[in-house]
């Protein structure tokens, strides 16, 4: 990341604050619009929506993806495919994988491998991440849908912004729950101490997310929880349940290390995605196996007292 100011012009005066960015930035609408949906566009310390206007004169403070000009194929990066068509994929992203270039790393990541795969993703959505519709941590496993068509890349990006795309997670959490779900309704901005870090902030984005508790472990002080997003902030999960007491185990940013149950990385996978097919209407439901780690770290917890390790789906996990 890295960070700029930018002064709004006389000539982009009352104009969208993404055409704003985009036109100051030299970036495309949609990579300014990622920017704002990731509060990282601020005016006066607050995050500005898509949609503001912003007057001649004004000081817009952002964070900024620092992207190469040049993605190249990459054939080693590991990743599984479980859905393909002509239009997209739903990938299975390993841990240890970032999602596409930026901060100083322009190789090895998920969009270089997508582009040596599939190489006729080139040129789909924005530059340096061809394909890319959405993201997750390096350390967080799980799906990701990609774009294989111009045509798909804008339907799949619009479906996000519309909250159309189902997006649910598992996540082991510290403590018991007295409820068996709720929601967590809270704006996330990024911390002003530490960029790198987000919170939850009344100057942030809206973000939302719902959760069900699975199973509980009374004597390890532990939760499983299939938690669905609403939104799509930065860390979203991670901070939400950091936010009601309930911190990821694993997780050095938000949570602790060390605990039971702590598979080394956050506990946090992308289970499931469901949308509709951007060509056929078709309803597309692909779920990810767990992975090794975070099925043994469940294994070390042992049975729990409360609830199953069934999802609630009725898959054993």
């Amino acid at each position: 990341m890295t960070h700029r100011t930018i002064e709004v012009p006389p000539d982009l005066s009352g104009e969208r604050a993404d055409k704003v960015i985009a036109s100051c930035l030299g970036l495309s609408r949609s990579e300014a619009r990622s920017i704002v949906d990731a509060g990282d566009a601020l005016v006066s310390g607050s995050a500005v929506k898509a949609s503001d206007k912003l007057t001649v004169g004004t000081s817009v403070s952002l964070t900024v993806p620092i992207v190469d000009d040049e993605l190249l194929p990459d054939p080693t990066v590991p990743f599984d495919v479980l859905y393909e068509d002509n239009s997209l994929l739903v990938v299975d992203k390993p841990i240890g994988v970032i999602v596409h270039p930026g901060s100083g790393r322009s190789s090895g990541t998920l969009a270089n491998g997508l582009l040596a795969r599939y190489p006729e993703i080139e040129g789909v959505g924005a530059k340096g991440r061809f394909g890319i519709v959405h993201r997750l941590d390096r350390d967080t496993s799980g799906l990701l849908v990609v774009a294989r068509t111009s045509d798909a890349h804008k339907d799949l990006t619009e479906k996000l912004r519309r909250r159309a795309v189902s997006r649910r997670y598992l996540a082991l959490v510290q403590h018991g729950f007295t409820n068996t779900k709720g929601t967590v309704d809270a704006p996330i901005g990024r911390d002003t101490q530490n960029r790198t870090k987000m919170r939850v902030s009344r100057e942030g984005r809206p973000s939302i997310t719902h959760y069900r508790r699975i199973a509980s472990w009374g004597g390890f002080d532990a939760s499983l929880l299939s938690a669905t997003l609403e939104t799509g902030r930065t860390h979203q999960i991670r901070v939400h349940m950091r936010a009601i007491d309930h911190p990821i185990i694993g997780d050095s940013v938000y949570g602790r290390r060390g605990v039971t149950g702590d598979p080394g990385r956050p506990w946090l996978h992308a289970r499931q995605l469901v949308f509709d097919h951007p060509d056929t209407g078709a309803q597309i439901d692909v779920i990810s196996p767990l992975p090794k780690d975070l099925s043994d770290s469940l294994g070390d917890l042992g049975d729990p007292d409360t609830g199953g390790v069934v999802d609630i789906d009725g898959d054993e996990l």
